[in-house]
């Protein structure tokens, strides 16, 4: 992740200004953010309201709606636990309860060091092999307490 000096309205409209005018532009913009910076801050959303001729409103939807996005830093490492029904009824609330406790966040938060982030996601695919994790992009599925510990690198802590 890029420190605040890329949050700089000449960088942020250097990251901006290829995707002005093209259909798409606004999503491939965001997604080069997302990419370059970690996050899109109200900095970068007022940039894109005025180069997309939107409000700042409308490219928060945008933002909101789309669950990759995000507002904030994230942790080097990004976990994702499935909170669908599939899931819950085969272990995720236990599971979301014992990674909340283990890390010391809650889901949406990062850990104080930077490390981990903890993120609902409300579907992965694995609906019959639940509960279902999404860690740094990779999928897993049939989590259990200790493999969610040695994911999340917490392994034999005391927490």
């Amino acid at each position: 992740m890029a420190d605040d000096v890329a949050h700089t309205i000449p960088a942020l409209d250097a990251i901006i200004a290829p995707y002005v005018d093209k259909t798409g532009g606004l999503m491939c913009a965001l997604n080069a953010l997302q990419a370059e910076l970690g996050y899109i801050d109200a900095a970068a959303t007022a940039r894109l309201a005025d180069a997309f001729n939107l409000t700042k409103a409308e490219v928060k939807g945008v933002i909101s709606f789309y669950e990759d996005f995000t507002t904030r830093p994230r942790g080097k490492h990004v976990i994702r636990i499935c909170q669908a029904e599939a899931c819950q009824s085969v272990g995720a609330r236990t599971l979301t309860q014992h990674a909340t406790e283990k890390l010391g966040i809650g889901l949406g938060e990062t850990t104080k060091d930077g490390r981990v982030t903890l993120e609902p996601v409300y579907c992965l695919g694995l609906c019959a092999n639940g509960p279902a994790v999404m860690a740094d992009g990779k999928v897993k599925a049939q989590v259990t307490e200790a493999a969610f510990d040695k994911l999340a690198g917490v392994e034999g802590d005391g927490a």
